[in-house]
């Protein structure tokens, strides 16, 4: 069944949502498969990379639909969109949840996009998501600057926007191949106490298990994975392919290496719930 972020957000009251990336047609089945096996709704997300390789005007009808045929809840989440015009190509794709990620910019021109893109798609019925502070890259081509989040100023942005949830910057970072992060508990407490809006992870791949349990029953709303799936991907076709040397078919390649993928996102919604 297709929602948006909200419509998740209200089924999930102790715990948070999944939101995974992926890249098309293949992996978000897994996901959904996922989430059906753990009978929890879960969010496909799209990035920039995901955006770049294939127009978002395929993949939203796509998924959309494999949304629609889900037996458990799903939400179709365009994901660090740093521009008005990715946002509104999404909405006319049929995504049902956006992300405007001003992080990169000065808090005033975040705040002024930020509540144009609301307008946008409060007035279409999808949710947003907004990022302050600053949740940098583990790769450092991505040039992304890092910066936690102060409670204070999360507040003033929340008021400002009115956004339906908010990405904090509290010590993940994305891109972690190992689960290495260090989680600042006493920040998330102190925005928690500063705003009353659902608050969002993102680079959880890098946080250990037992932090992503924590953050989850701490009232997080959305834990953001997307690196585990992609290392659970690579790692199933390499073995695939180390298995049979002859292997060339595409489909039986996806067959015998997505299960890895929906394994590993099972084993990450069971840590958050």
């Amino acid at each position: 069944m297709l929602v948006t972020l909200k419509d998740l957000f209200r089924e999930k009251k102790d715990h948070a949502l999944a939101g995974f990336n992926v890249f098309g047609y293949e992996d978000a089945l897994m996901v959904i498969r996922a989430g059906e096996a753990t009978g929890e709704g879960v969010a496909l997300m799209i990035n920039r990379d995901a955006a770049a390789h294939m127009p978002l005007r395929y993949l939203g009808p796509l998924l959309r639909k494999m949304a629609e045929d889900a037996k458990v809840s799903v939400a179709v989440h365009l994901d660090h969109a740093v521009e008005i015009g990715a946002i509104e190509e999404a909405i006319a794709s049929g995504f049902s949840s956006v992300m405007f990620d001003g992080s990169q910019l000065e808090i005033p021109e975040n705040v002024e996009k930020t509540r144009r893109v609301v307008e946008l798609a409060h007035a279409q019925g999808l949710s947003v998501e907004a990022e302050i502070g600053s949740v940098g890259y583990s790769d450092p081509n991505m040039k992304a600057k890092h910066r936690y989040t102060e409670p204070e100023e999360a507040k003033s942005f929340y008021e400002a926007t009115g956004v339906d949830c908010l990405a904090v910057s509290v010590g993940t970072v994305h891109r972690m191949t190992e689960q290495k992060a260090v989680i600042q508990y006493d920040r998330i407490a102190a925005i928690q106490q500063a705003v009353d809006v659902p608050l969002v992870i993102h680079g959880a791949s890098g946080a250990k298990d037992e932090d992503l349990t924590k953050m989850s029953h701490a009232g997080i709303k959305k834990i953001n994975l997307g690196t585990c799936l992609r290392l659970a991907f690579g790692h199933g076709m390499r073995r695939v392919m180390e298995a049979d040397p002859e292997i060339f078919d595409r489909i039986r390649i996806m067959q015998q290496a997505m299960p890895d993928v929906q394994a590993a996102a099972e084993q990450k919604i069971r840590l958050l719930g």
